[in-house]
C-alpha cells in the first residue's frame, strides 16, 4: 500500500492541482521526523533543534501530518534523537575535521544543516523515489555534500557510495536512523557487516535500535500506524550489533525518552535494568584496527 502525498512546484499556484508523489510504507516513515522537526520546538523547547528546511519542505507537500503531531512522545522522542545524532556526529568530526558522514535511509533530514564545520564533507542516501522527492523540496547539493540512490538491502553499499576504506584511510561517520527496526534480521546483519568489512579504523556507525519486543507491533505506534510499515527487527542481547564480527565494537549508548517524563523514564529504566537491552536507544558503534573476536555482552 502506498501513502499518496502531493507536492506542490514552484510553478503551481491557486487553483492548479498539486502533483501526487507515491511513498511505499516504509519510505513513508520519514514524514514522522519531518513533521516532529518542522512543528516540534515549540511543544518541547528543552530538546528544539531549530530544523530551518522541515517546515518549508513539508509547506510544498500536500501530506497531512496532524496525525503524528498528536502522538507527543514520538515527537518528543523524534526531537530527542536528532540532539543526540548531532552531538555524537559533531563530537566526531571535531576528531576528524575533513571526515565523510553519510546518512543512509536519510529521508528529508538535512543534518549538514547542523554538522558542516567548513572542511567535513557528507552524503545523503536513500531509495530513488526519496531521492527525487528530496531534489524537488530541499536545497541543492553544495561543495562538499551530495546525493545518492541506495538500496541498503543489496551488498557492496560501501563501495557503491565511493566510501573510503582501507587502514590507513580517513574514518567514516554513519547515521542510520530510523531504519534499522524495518529492516530483516538477515539484511540488518548484512548493513553491519559491511560497515565492519569495509570502515577505517576508528570510523563510527551511529543507530536508533527498538527492543525484540516491538517486533511486529508497529500497529500499536500511535504515528507509524498510519504508514503501515513494520518493525520486523530488534535487540534481543547487546552482541546482536557486534558478533560474529571481529572488528565492531559498542562504544556508548544513549538514552533518548527517558527525559519526556518521569513516568517513562521509570519505564524505560526498569526495562533496560530488566532484560539486558534497551526499549529505545542510540547505539554508537566503532570498529578497530585489530581483528580479534567481538567480547560477548548480556
Amino acid at each position: 500500500m502506498d501513502f499518496q502525498i502531493s507536492y506542490i512546484t514552484p510553478e503551481q499556484s491557486g487553483e492548479c492541482a498539486p502533483s501526487p508523489v507515491a511513498l511505499d510504507p516504509l519510505c513513508s516513515t520519514l514524514l514522522i521526523p519531518l513533521a516532529a522537526r518542522a512543528f516540534g520546538d515549540a511543544r518541547f523547547p528543552q530538546v528544539a533543534v531549530h530544523d530551518v528546511y522541515a517546515a518549508p519542505a513539508l509547506q510544498r507537500m500536500g501530506a497531512d501530518v496532524s496525525h503524528f503531531l498528536k502522538d507527543l512522545p514520538s515527537v518528543y522522542g523524534v526531537l530527542s534523537r536528532t540532539q543526540v545524532f548531532r552531538q555524537l556526529a559533531s563530537d566526531f568530526f571535531q576528531r576528524h575535521p575533513g571526515a565523510t558522514g553519510v546518512n543512509l535511509g536519510c529521508g528529508l533530514a538535512c543534518y549538514f544543516q547542523w554538522l558542516d564545520q567548513g572542511d567535513n564533507h557528507w552524503i545523503d542516501a536513500d531509495k530513488p523515489q526519496v531521492m527525487r522527492l528530496r531534489d524537488r523540496l530541499l536545497p541543492a547539493d553544495g561543495e562538499r555534500q551530495r546525493s545518492a540512490d541506495i538500496d541498503l538491502t543489496a551488498p557492496h553499499w560501501w563501495h557503491d557510495l565511493q566510501l573510503p576504506s582501507g587502514a590507513q584511510a580517513e574514518p567514516v561517520l554513519v547515521i542510520l536512523e530510523g531504519v534499522l527496526m524495518y529492516l530483516q534480521p538477515g539484511q540488518v546483519e548484512s548493513l553491519l557487516r559491511e560497515f565492519g568489512d569495509h570502515a577505517p579504523p576508528g570510523s563510527e556507525l551511529l543507530c536508533d535500535t527498538f527492543s525484540w519486543m516491538a517486533v511486529g507491533c508497529a500497529a500499536l505506534h500511535a504515528s507509524v500506524c498510519h504508514t503501515h510499515a513494520e518493525f520486523n527487527w530488534g535487540l534481543k542481547r547487546m552482541s546482536d550489533l557486534t558478533a560474529p564480527h571481529p572488528r565492531r565494537r559498542i562504544k556508548s549508548e544513549h538514552p533518548i525518552m527517558e527525559g519526556y517524563d518521569i513516568a517513562t523514564s521509570v519505564i524505560f529504566t526498569s526495562f533496560r535494568a530488566f532484560w539486558g537491552v534497551p526499549l529505545y536507544a542510540i547505539m554508537r558503534l566503532t570498529v578497530d584496527e585489530e581483528s580479534r573476536p567481538s567480547v560477548r555482552l548480556n
